[in-house]
């Protein structure tokens, strides 16, 4: 080996690994977006911060200090690149329950064990555990910190003083309302009136942070009014006289390791929520094509938060989290590294130490208004739809309820034993329902009873009841959709249905499900199935049993003279839809009302075995879908047709980007073409002669024939791709001839291989079939090969 050669230890001694050229990297490559994102942070964390230390009961120093230490330590040491960590509302009830408990000395201690308790969760490496809470859970409490926070500054703002409990500041706040009002309520309702106008103002303007703009306005308005009597911040001199070193609380240490946990659990929820939040902004700014950043290290975090708090309770500082609202800023701000939250941290401290006579001229009833506002912000309407949305409405309202009426452990411990109990219900917990159908003389009634869920010995005493409500004699239609069917509920359901039938009554069951109920049948013509759900698009075929009609009973017709029968698939299929599916579509639905905006035109096959929107993933509103037998355009423009008018109308009204044509293995319409249907004077074979272009083709040797023909397909599949080309040349001329300017309208031929379910995709470049992530779908093409 020569002298100069470098081994690899050398190279990885050579690598740019440490810290000063990181740092060189940095300046010369993200200072220019990281320190004007950093200097937006700080000057929304600057009001927050002091009405957060504010409506905890804390010194108002307290919250420039955590910011300070939670900007700097954990952005520097903690999991993510962009979160921003500082004081957060959703620990004011906690903090301020401490300090009425312990005292402030003492609450900063407990930070420092709540640090370091999240120090050893990270090192575990269970900070993923933290998320297994349940959202609906989080979110409550937060409301009901939200709840509380407003009911207190309430107060404030109007001249008044906070009660001890927030059911107290309820009772209490329509005395404070009849009561005169000063300049300390007009500043409060000012800057509530500003930090609610202020999202509706242009752009421009907005990128100023509303809450400094408010709190600029209160205090430049206090200072007009310097002879009124107005409740100002204190602070001791500069930040450094803040600093406040933490005592041991001297009694009830069960309680203090409770206080302990709650901050430790409360605050790693919040920032890993936090933080996850912002890694999906990150991503999304990504793929509008800025630079990606790197998921955030969850137990990482953890370490850094923990260490934050350890460091911030030493100087007598709040508890910090990562905070979603400084965060969600500097993604938008445009910040690339965590340069940008530890910048914001020395921007925070700089202002404590210089500029503290500012802080000292803000009035209380400025952080009052700002304060309201950001406790209605954590009741989000966003949250509660999406709990509702889920079928966890009462867990959230239990929780924030909680929260306010007692205390913020005990309301998320309230919210947490009613979603372990809604869990369990949900698990083993049947519905059975028993609705009349027909009405009938006596013994003549046909009733319907439907169970769904787990059926087990739990729900025997309910299932009795309500068969116990149907009529003997009478014919019932018994449908069964349960994941589990235990050996107490079979024996009564057996033994119900036997009961039943000597009665002179009968029993349809409606098996919606294949598989059969292990164990003894005392009766082998009489089988009660263990069913399943049935899947969306799953045919009628797959769970919905075939009933022979010899029950002996009239056969009823519909008014047309069809047989009832041939309709029963569709009743059953319709009330199954409106029993499992419609609630599913009812929210896309309704955001589609009044609004027809799909994206593509999918002209394709009648084929029953087509499903548009199953094989493209898309969904209501997506699809304008045009149906004819053999997917065919007709090539007369001048000609009026159903598929011209369609194409016309998506086109031109619609203004649909994109027009699909999709073909499919075993096309009946093919094998018509190939077998002279075509020639036939009928309604088929005269439409079937739009495909005659598409034949003399293929015969002729279309390049698209040739391909498939080389993969083996069927000489109607070979056919079929044919086709699908030539609609994708006459759909290109049609528009050409209606004067839709060129690249407006993307078409594109697509072919269903039915045998193996895949979706091809014809690639007029290459000429070969490829699927859709590994090419370009931009293109449109002849040739078809298998993926």
């Amino acid at each position: 080996m020569s002298p100069t050669s470098i081994r690899p230890a050398d190279a990885a001694y050579r690598r740019p690994a440490d810290a000063a050229h990181r740092l060189r990297s940095w300046v010369r490559g993200d200072l220019r977006y990281d320190l004007p994102a950093s200097l937006v942070v700080f000057l929304v964390a600057v009001p927050l911060s002091l009405g957060i230390a504010a409506a905890s009961d804390a010194p108002v120093a307290a919250g420039l200090i955590a910011a300070v230490v939670g900007g700097i330590l954990a952005g520097l040491f903690g999991g993510s690149a962009l979160q921003v960590t500082g004081p957060a509302a959703g620990l004011t009830v906690v903090v301020a329950e401490l300090v009425g408990r312990f005292g402030w000395a003492a609450t900063c201690a407990i930070t420092v064990a709540a640090g370091l308790l999240q120090v050893a969760f990270g090192l575990c490496r269970i900070a993923r555990t933290a998320l297994a809470l349940s959202p609906a859970i989080v979110h409550g409490m937060l409301a009901g910190i939200g709840v509380t926070i407003v009911l207190g500054q309430l107060h404030v703002l109007l001249g008044g003083e906070p009660g001890s409990t927030p059911i107290r500041n309820l009772l209490d706040l329509p005395a404070q309302l009849a009561t005169r009002h000063d300049h300390a309520t007009l500043i409060g309702l000012t800057v509530i009136g500003l930090l609610v106008l202020w999202p509706r103002l242009p752009g421009p303007v907005r990128r100023i942070p509303g809450p400094l703009v408010a709190v600029t306005l209160a205090t430049l308005a206090a200072v007009v009014w310097n002879d009124v009597d107005l409740a100002r911040v204190q602070m001791p001199g500069s930040l450094l006289n803040a600093v406040h070193l933490p005592e041991l609380p001297d009694r009830d240490w069960p309680a203090v390791a409770a206080a302990v946990l709650t901050v430790a659990v409360i605050a790693s929820v919040e920032s890993l929520l936090s933080a996850t939040a912002v890694d999906r902004l990150a991503a999304d700014r990504a793929a509008r094509g800025e630079r990606p950043t790197t998921p955030t290290n969850l137990d990482r975090e953890m370490i850094g938060q923990g260490l934050a708090n350890s460091v911030s309770g030493l100087l007598g500082g709040l508890p910090v989290t990562g905070v979603i609202v400084r965060s969600s800023t500097n993604v938008g701000a445009g910040a690339r590294t965590r340069g940008s939250a530890v910048l914001h941290g020395v921007w925070v401290l700089l202002f404590a130490v210089l500029l503290v006579v500012l802080v000292e001229r803000i009035p209380m009833a400025a952080l009052a208004g700002l304060l309201v506002v950001v406790g209605l912000q954590l009741v989000k309407i966003s949250d509660i739809k999406r709990v509702r949305r889920h079928r966890e409405l009462a867990v959230y309202v239990a929780t924030a309820l909680g929260v306010v009426v007692t205390n913020l452990l005990e309301g998320v411990l309230v919210g947490l034993v009613l979603a372990v109990v809604l869990i369990l219900r949900r698990v083993v917990w049947a519905r059975v329902h028993a609705e009349r159908v027909r009405a009938g003389p006596a013994g003549r009634e046909h009733w319907s009873v439907h169970v769904e869920g787990t059926l087990s010995f739990l729900a025997v005493p309910r299932l009795a009841m309500v068969l116990g409500r149907v009529p003997p004699g009478s014919t019932v239609d018994l449908e069964l959709v349960t994941d589990f069917l235990d050996h107490a509920a079979f024996d009564h359901l057996d033994g119900w249905v036997r009961q039943h039938e000597t009665t002179g009554g009968r029993v349809r069951l409606d098996e919606v499900g294949p598989a059969a109920l292990r164990g003894d049948q005392p009766r082998p013509s009489r089988r009660i199935h263990a069913l399943v759900p049935p899947r969306w698009f799953s045919p009628w075929s797959s769970w919905q049993a075939r009933h022979p009609d010899g029950s002996g009973e009239p056969n009823h017709t519909d008014q047309a003279g069809a047989p009832h029968a041939a309709l029963r698939p569709l009743h059953v299929g319709v009330r199954e839809y409106h029993r499992r599916s419609a609630a599913r579509l009812r929210p896309f639905l309704t955001e589609l009302d009044g609004r027809h905006a799909p994206h593509s035109l999918f002209l394709t096959c009648a084929d029953a075995r087509i499903l548009p929107n199953v094989i493209t993933s898309s969904g209501p509103g997506d699809l304008f879908t045009v149906r004819n037998i053999g997917n065919l355009m007709p090539a007369d423009h001048s000609a009026e047709s159903s598929v011209a008018a369609a194409v016309s109308y998506a086109v031109e009204v619609l203004r649909v980007p994109a027009l699909l044509v999709c073909g499919h293995s075993g096309c009946g319409a093919m094998q018509g073409l190939l077998g002279g249907r075509a020639e036939e004077e009928s309604h088929l074979g005269r439409w079937l002669r739009w495909g005659r272009p598409s034949l003399s083709a293929w015969r002729a040797g279309d390049a698209v024939g040739v391909a498939a023909a080389e993969d083996g397909r069927a000489e109607v599949d070979q056919l079929a791709m044919v086709n699908v080309a030539r609609q994708v040349a006459v759909l290109r001329e049609f528009l050409a001839a209606r004067g839709v300017e060129p690249g407006r309208v993307s078409v594109q031929g697509l072919f269903f291989d039915i045998p193996t379910g895949l979706l091809l995709v014809l690639d007029e470049r290459r000429q070969r079939f490829t699927s859709p992530p590994e090419q370009e779908l931009e293109s449109t093409g002849v040739g078809f090969v298998r993926p």
